[in-house]
């Protein structure tokens, strides 16, 4: 399994939250879009969703541009009991 390459992200079974099951509509208008182009329709999982996105960079030390950086300052504002949770990838 190669862990430094997205195809390895995916593969990995020990990291449960870096895929989740959507429909084909979901996963189409989502795309390779970060939190700055789009986030979940429920603003219910604006939180998780933002935390297990910070997690898995964090996770694979993958860089975030400025305006994913501020789309995600802007999530956290509203998430005060959310934390992430990562470990670093070997």
């Amino acid at each position: 399994m190669d862990c430094g390459s997205p195809r390895g992200i995916r593969e990995r079974p020990e990291q449960p939250d870096t895929l989740i099951a959507v429909s084909a509509a979901s996963n189409r208008s989502k795309a390779d879009k970060d939190p700055a182009e789009w986030l979940p329709s429920g603003g219910s999982y604006h939180c998780p969703y933002a935390a297990t996105w910070v997690g898995t960079k964090l996770r694979w030390d993958l860089a975030v541009d400025e305006n994913e950086r501020q789309a995600l300052l802007g999530i956290v504002e509203d998430c005060p009991t959310t934390t992430v949770v990562y470990e670093p990838a070997a």
